[in-house]
């Protein structure tokens, strides 16, 4: 009795003739993009429905925050720039969390949504959490690093950009 040796080593799995790795690969980054979208737009929220945080002065406030890590942090200019009007950038954080959140949930422009998370992330390493010893207790680098993938691949599950894209290939004509 002979034995033939067997090539096909990948079973096809969903996608009909994809294998599992292909699926896989296709679904990666979807847990990353709800991870972040859910805690930026939870993080937007939290603040904008903070009333403490609203302020420019006062326990838990963006004013005694900002004053707060002023000296420690890596770019002092820009934490005079936000201690300029605390209250507005206390909003345009907030607002812009729930933009990228929102944007990166929903896969609308992704990469753009990603790009602000990454900005508002490194702008918030520079600042409130450069002083964290050693560098890596501090919690804004990770995310900026999170966003990076994204930045890169974008949304192409399950998203409003990959059902724009997916409707400008059927109108071209094209697959």
């Amino acid at each position: 009795m002979t034995h033939g040796i067997r090539t096909d080593t990948h079973s096809t799995y969903l996608d009909g003739g994809r294998n599992w790795r292909d699926t896989a690969s296709r679904y990666a980054l979807l847990p990353l993009r709800i991870f972040l979208g859910v805690t930026f737009t939870y993080a937007g929220l939290d603040k904008l429905t903070d009333s403490a945080f609203m302020k420019s002065s006062g326990a838990g406030s963006i004013g005694e925050t900002m004053r707060g890590v002023r000296d420690s942090s890596a770019i002092p200019a820009l934490v005079d720039l936000a201690l300029k009007s605390p209250v507005g950038f206390g909003y345009a954080i907030a607002f812009g969390e729930l933009a990228v959140g929102i944007g990166t949930l929903i896969g609308l422009l992704a990469r753009l949504a990603a790009l602000g998370g990454a900005l508002i992330s490194l702008s918030l390493w520079l600042t409130v959490s450069w002083a964290s010893d050693p560098y890596y207790f501090g919690n804004d680098l990770p995310y900026l690093m999170s966003w990076i993938p994204l930045i890169l691949a974008g949304a192409s599950m399950f998203s409003v950009d990959a059902a724009l894209r997916n409707r400008r290939r059927q109108r071209a004509g094209g697959y």
